[in-house]
């Protein structure tokens, strides 16, 4: 079972309180784009063994998004931040490289 704390309310539960809204930090493409962009927004999905960046909703609490760096071997959770974050903070990435040296996902090392 994860333990997640939402930095919104600073509440720390368990899963069943939080629902996952899949992989963080992706560029979203609207209207506008070509199908191809299109395509790979809704299909093309990092799904990594190891460290993985994802979203959360407080749903069982104040009902906020925020995003959680974990390990989807061990299931650590290395610690969550706001959704409106655009990058997971430097001292959460020097957190994991600390942990688990040579880590990368997409261009986050």
């Amino acid at each position: 079972m994860l333990l997640l704390e939402c930095p919104c309310c600073g509440v720390t539960a368990e899963e069943t309180e939080f629902h996952g809204g899949g992989e963080a930090h992706l560029k979203r493409f609207g209207p506008e784009s070509s199908d191809q962009e299109f395509e790979g927004y809704l299909f093309n999905r990092v799904n990594p063994r190891g460290v993985h960046f994802e979203r959360w909703r407080h749903v069982n609490g104040c009902g906020k998004w925020f995003h959680a760096a974990r390990c989807t071997v061990t299931l650590e959770v290395f610690g969550t931040y706001p959704a409106q974050t655009v990058e997971p903070p430097q001292i959460l990435r020097e957190l994991i490289s600390s942990k688990r040296p040579g880590w990368q996902w997409r261009e986050f090392t």
